[in-house]
């Protein structure tokens, strides 16, 4: 089982869009695959079409965890969509002052995870800040991903995010930067090519995935109806190149 944190500080770069449809892509290869919504803005949870109160969610084993009560991570997953979710909550907001001055916090979601069978992955995705939610998912993680739109400023924020990244690598040494997948692409765009650019000369070429991300209307469309892009309209754009972002995916990870 690998477990993967999709994460980047910049919100609007395609986060939930890519985790959402990267699962839905692998689970068309015939992969188990796991969804964690750890943002307290619960996107993920809402773009699979769970839009009301619930009442177990992440939050919940996450404190229960952290308070040494007995608590079952499998408890909290529900299906959306056809995907294998773990839902997040509006309690999530508080969770980062309940965590502080708890011992280990920065393990308590590893210690959650590790009990999982069954999953040949396991993607998390994580709030747009370096907060304990997002240390949680990262010191759970074996990868990280990280989406961004190809423009100057989700550039200055994948530095800065790696900068702290560097530091979660002391608390977990096998954790690694799987690559970055650029969104709302358009090779029409100069300012979208020179970034790329930008990345590869940085981080090299083998850390920026071929595959990218067009702009497409159904994309948004499909999480509006709480979908993934193949359930929506498997002949979008949108399907095309997250399929094509599933096969690139396993690949590089066979590789690596």
């Amino acid at each position: 089982m690998k477990v993967i944190s999709i994460a980047n500080f910049k919100g609007g770069v395609g986060k939930t869009t890519t985790a959402i449809n990267l699962a839905a892509g692998l689970l068309s290869k015939n992969k188990k695959v796991l969804l964690i919504d750890v943002d307290p803005q619960a996107n993920l949870t809402q773009s699979l079409g769970i839009t009301d109160d619930i009442e177990k969610s992440v939050y919940t084993v996450l404190r229960k965890e952290a308070f040494g009560e007995e608590t079952n991570i499998s408890d909290v997953i529900v299906k959306a969509s056809g995907i294998d979710l773990i839902p997040a909550s509006l309690d999530l907001a508080g969770a980062e002052l309940e965590l502080a001055s708890v011992y280990g916090r920065e393990q308590i979601l590893a210690q959650l995870i590790t009990p999982l069978k069954g999953y040949d992955f396991v993607f998390i995705d994580c709030p747009p800040s370096m907060g304990m939610l997002t240390i949680n998912a990262l010191v759970s993680s074996d990868f990280v991903l990280i989406p961004l739109q190809a423009e100057f400023l989700p550039l200055k924020g994948v530095r800065s995010f790696l900068k702290h990244f560097e530091m979660v690598k002391k608390l977990n040494k096998k954790v690694k930067l799987l690559g970055f997948v650029l969104t709302k692409y358009d090779q029409r765009k100069k300012m979208n090519e020179h970034v790329r650019a930008l990345l590869e000369e940085e981080f090299s070429k083998e850390k920026v995935f071929d595959s990218r991300i067009r702009s497409n209307i159904a994309l948004a469309n499909a999480q509006q109806d709480g979908k993934d892009i193949f359930s929506y309209d498997k002949k979008a754009n949108g399907a095309i190149d997250y399929l094509e972002l599933t096969n690139e995916f396993l690949s590089k990870l066979k590789k690596m």
